[in-house]
């Protein structure tokens, strides 16, 4: 299938939307004040070793120090055997690599294992062996892309390789000239790191355009539209030196119309952010996204295009299957994720929505695992959690609801608020008592509950007057005593 790569501009954030047949696949989002941190290098010092947790927080010079765990203090590839009281000591100063940005109230998440990624190769200056990416399933092609890039290594060269999908298609030349770009790039980390301060970044990663250049771009991408000509401009620079085969691809989009409303990207983006997501067949998914974990919720809506209620409920996980694979990649939800598809008692139908489940998750670029149906009829996955949500980058919790989702109704602030008037008589002897409150809740009190306030107030012995608070949400109000 054909897919194109768009990319918004403004200097204030860049977006990447990669489009197969009008359908948003995936959406990368960068801003100039928080851009990502996964694959930066940094001279970090270790502030605190944890020897019951097997693990060390460090300080690279962010708000919050970052996380290392003994599982990823590696030396020549292989997990030390020592506890980590024995290898880190507070104070230490030590080369880390980000592999995963600060998430929620958790830190960033660091590695010792240095690798640094060029377009068809991945460099590991600790290792020795040489890697082949899990997307190339030929043993015999896997084994010839070891022999090639081992004869074109240069005689006593050390560190080792993993050989990325694109490798299939370049030439000689092209690995060539990546193993050297990679290879001044690690002895510029090693040379600045023995000259930088602590708490320094010593290695950036690209920009978000060009590492859609490096990372996104293969065969089937048809076109890559840039609505910037300044980016556009450094993206051809760019791809001249390190991804020629992209320069007929790139095209500068110089239309009126903006660029994510031409191709719909804006409507798909609104969509993602929502809980509910039509099929097309007329059944619907809910998501629910927590801390913990992520929930898909299938549901036939008004689809009835089966013979059979049993075909009806087949199909229309077969859709869900497709749907909720593309929402994962588009949303970037990542950690544990349960899908409740409609129950099915046929064992072949269960089969083929897991096979159309696989299938639709072979091509994330994100490692996911999925654990077939649970004894409760559940469909348990993973899917490999390295940088915010799309909820997460746009939006923040409601400050009426506090991400509740709900709101209490206006009676029930009603009724709290009668009891905090009672609680407020029986401490303060006051004059008057003045409900400060939103519109809704003080209508609520003149027409259905002015009786219960009329006898509130008879109880206590003092006037209460009411006052409309238009910046108060319907949850918020005030006692005030006159």
């Amino acid at each position: 299938m054909t897919q194109e790569i768009l990319i918004n501009v403004t200097p204030q954030e860049t977006r990447v939307a990669i489009v197969e047949e009008a359908a948003v696949q995936e959406l990368h989002i960068e801003r100039s004040n928080h851009s990502g941190l996964v694959s930066n290098i940094y001279k970090g010092t270790v502030c605190r070793v944890l020897p019951g947790m097997q693990s060390a927080f460090v300080e690279i010079g962010l708000n919050r120090a970052a996380f290392l765990h003994i599982a990823d203090i590696l030396e020549h590839g292989e997990p030390h055997e020592k506890p980590i009281q024995e290898l880190l000591r507070e104070g230490q100063s030590l080369i880390v690599q980000v592999i995963k940005d600060p998430i929620g109230s958790k830190g960033a998440r660091l590695t010792t294992q240095i690798s640094i990624a060029g377009r068809f190769l991945v460099y590991l200056p600790e290792q020795t062996h040489i890697g082949v990416s899990q997307r190339i399933a030929d043993e015999t092609e896997r084994e010839a892309l070891r022999a090639r890039l081992s004869g074109l290594l240069p005689e006593g060269f050390s560190g080792g390789f993993i050989i990325r999908t694109l490798a299939e298609a370049a030439t000689d030349e092209e690995l060539k000239a990546d193993v050297d770009y990679l290879n001044k790039a690690w002895q510029n980390v090693v040379k600045d790191g023995e000259s930088a301060e602590s708490k320094t970044l010593i290695h950036q990663d690209l920009s978000l355009p060009m590492r859609a250049l490096r990372d996104y771009v293969n065969d089937e991408i048809t076109s890559i539209l840039v609505d910037s000509r300044e980016t556009f401009q450094k993206m051809q620079e760019f791809a001249t030196r390190y991804a020629s085969g992209t320069l007929a691809k790139l095209q500068h989009y110089a239309g009126e119309r903006p660029l994510f409303d031409l191709r719909g990207v804006e409507t798909e983006i609104e969509k993602a952010l929502s809980r509910k997501v039509e099929l097309k067949s007329g059944g619907y998914l809910i998501f629910d996204q927590t801390e913990a974990l992520t929930t898909v919720d299938v549901n036939t809506g008004g689809f009835v295009g089966g013979r059979t209620l049993a075909d009806t409920i087949f199909k229309t996980n077969l859709e869900a299957a497709h749907s909720i694979a593309r929402q994962l990649r588009l949303r970037n939800l990542g950690g544990i994720i349960i899908i409740d598809f409609i129950d099915m008692d046929d064992e072949a139908h269960q089969a083929a929505v897991l096979e159309e489940l696989h299938k639709a998750v072979g091509r994330d670029r994100v490692r996911t695992n999925i654990h077939g149906f649970s004894d409760l009829g559940l469909v348990e996955m993973t899917r490999k959690r390295t940088r915010e949500s799309l909820a997460h980058i746009l939006c923040e919790p409601c400050p009426c609801c506090t991400g509740r989702g709900e709101l209490k109704t206006a009676q029930t602030v009603c009724y709290e608020i009668l009891r905090e008037l009672l609680r407020e008589a029986r401490q303060f002897n006051t004059r008057e008592y003045r409900v400060l409150a939103s519109q809704k809740v003080i209508d609520l009190f003149l027409d259905e509950e002015s009786q219960a306030l009329a006898m509130l107030t008879d109880f206590i012995g003092k006037p209460v007057s009411l006052q409309v608070e238009s910046t108060y949400g319907q949850e918020t109000f005030d006692i005030v005593l006159m």
